[in-house]
């Protein structure tokens, strides 16, 4: 972290209004006196411009909400999962031990975002390698050239569907394409986001489940209990504590408090997640939680993440699916010696490996 200094957000409902308080923004009234949180390139510290930030925001939620709707989410339902039932049957022709981050967690996610946007598949060690960079918080020259790397990337492939059109994302984005390369750097932020997080919570699901063997029996028994799980699992699953930076555009008056105009705050989603307040016993991992407050896993509000639905029919796809295909499925080392990728915006486990 960079120590500069910033409002920290953990309860629930600071954290709630914060993020729907129009006076709070990713861009900074004067950026080079900004506080920084980290060396990312994403998260790290402002970002864009004052006097356009809404304007640009509503432009972008407008070209890119409408690929990820709920509507177009149910109908990538049953093709999800088949993809998932594929990569379950690949796996069980495999001998034990293997690693289920190489074999469903990784290639699952960027299949489906690669299909979704019209990225080609065989062309994820490269675009992974480039996310693993632009996520870094350590080094925020190679963050910032990775995304702008990244940025090219996604602007050539959408010039490349002006000639070769498809049923995807870039193709749609063809005549949106602007010179100072706005449109390709947030479809690179959608592969980079399309993935990463959705990678990150297979594989801490996975141990969730396998470190609480009663939850897990009852998703043996009723395979339905899916949905549940995987909000139980978006709520407690932490794949970061580096927090959501935002800016004050002016003073805010929070309680008996006032964030100053050009101060830094950052919300921290896995923690509100767990305020007592709002969740009756917020530790406990329970896939029947009953209904209540929507976590704030994805956000809230003008900037809740248009990808949530996608997350969802991923996430259900694999919990519904992985322990009836192998209910024996556990670890293959001790927790202890699991490899991790750290030093990122969201860090997670390098390997993941099991046996059945």
């Amino acid at each position: 972290m960079a120590g500069d200094e910033f409002w920290l957000v953990t309860g629930y409902e600071d954290a709630r209004k914060l993020f729907a308080d129009p006076r709070l923004g990713r861009s900074h009234p004067e950026p080079d006196k900004a506080a920084r949180l980290s060396g990312s390139a994403l998260l790290g510290g402002p970002q864009g411009e004052i006097e356009t930030e809404k304007a640009e925001h509503t432009r972008m939620r407008k070209l890119f909400v409408p690929a990820f709707s709920a509507r177009r989410m149910k109908a990538l339902t049953d093709h999800v999962g088949t993809l998932v039932d594929e990569r379950l049957a690949h796996l069980a022709k495999l001998t034990p031990p293997a690693d289920l981050h190489a074999e469903l967690s990784f290639p699952l996610p960027v299949l489906v975002i690669c299909q979704l946007l019209g990225v080609p598949y065989e062309d994820r060690d490269y675009f992974s390698g480039i996310s693993a960079r632009m996520g870094s918080t350590l080094d925020a020259a190679d963050s910032q050239a990775a995304r702008e790397e990244m940025g090219a990337y996604m602007a050539t492939l959408i010039r490349d569907k002006r000639d070769n059109p498809g049923e995807d994302v870039l193709s749609d984005l063809v005549d949106e394409l602007d010179d100072d390369g706005k449109i390709a750097e947030l479809a690179g932020g959608l592969l980079f986001a399309g993935h990463e997080t959705t990678v990150n919570r297979i594989d801490f699901g996975v141990m969730l489940l396998l470190a609480h063997p009663d939850q897990l029996a009852l998703l043996r028994a009723d395979p339905g209990l899916a949905p549940g799980a995987v909000e139980e699992i978006l709520r407690m699953v932490t794949t970061s504590l580096h927090g959501i930076p935002r800016y004050a555009h002016e003073d805010i008056d929070l309680g008996d408090l006032t964030i100053r105009r050009g101060e830094g705050v950052v919300i921290v989603p896995g923690v509100a997640n767990r305020d007592e307040r709002v969740y009756p016993d917020p530790d406990v991992f329970d896939i029947t939680r009953p209904p209540g407050e929507a976590h704030l896993s994805f956000g809230y509000g003008p900037r809740f993440c248009i990808g949530a639905s996608l997350a969802r029919v991923e996430l259900e796809a694999v919990f519904g699916r992985l322990f009836q295909a192998f209910p024996g499925l556990r670890l293959a080392v001790p927790f202890a010696d699991l490899p991790l990728s750290e030093g990122r915006i969201a860090d997670g486990f390098a390997a993941l490996p099991v046996t059945w």
